[in-house]
């Protein structure tokens, strides 16, 4: 039984994270969960969240996470998500812009795709909490 998790986080176009923790907590449709070492196996999609994560050496991460896909089997965590980005990578006024467009959207209480202009205002109160972190 080992007391460390082995951790990958894919994007499409890069792996952003490769290491070892020791916990981890995001959140996926069914609220916010947390990952220890030995954890059962188990998959299960992501909602937009901020992950936290405790590496090896004590230190605490925390990165913003779109939509994607959590795997956890023999102490190894594998993300696949559509973004994620660190705090200090994250671009503010494209963050504000995407909110603005979001809200003008739901409140034209037109119909259209309500759903997917949530999702997008989520993803970007998030960007944004998390720059100011």
């Amino acid at each position: 039984m080992s007391g460390i998790l082995k951790i990958r986080i894919l994007t499409p176009d890069k792996e952003f994270y490769n290491g070892e923790i020791i916990e981890l907590i995001s959140k996926s449709e069914f609220g916010n969960f947390g990952i220890l070492p030995n954890h059962i196996a188990m998959i299960t999609n992501l909602i937009p969240s901020i992950t936290t994560f405790k590496t090896t050496d004590g230190k605490t991460m925390e990165a913003f996470i779109s939509s994607g896909v959590l795997k956890v089997s023999n102490n190894e965590v594998e993300i696949l998500c559509d973004a994620c980005e660190w705090p200090q990578d994250i671009d503010v006024k494209r963050a504000e812009g995407a909110e603005a467009r979001a809200l003008k959207f739901l409140q034209k209480k037109e119909k259209g795709d309500s759903k997917r202009a949530e999702v997008a205002m989520a993803r970007a109160l998030l960007r944004i909490k998390i720059s100011k972190m």
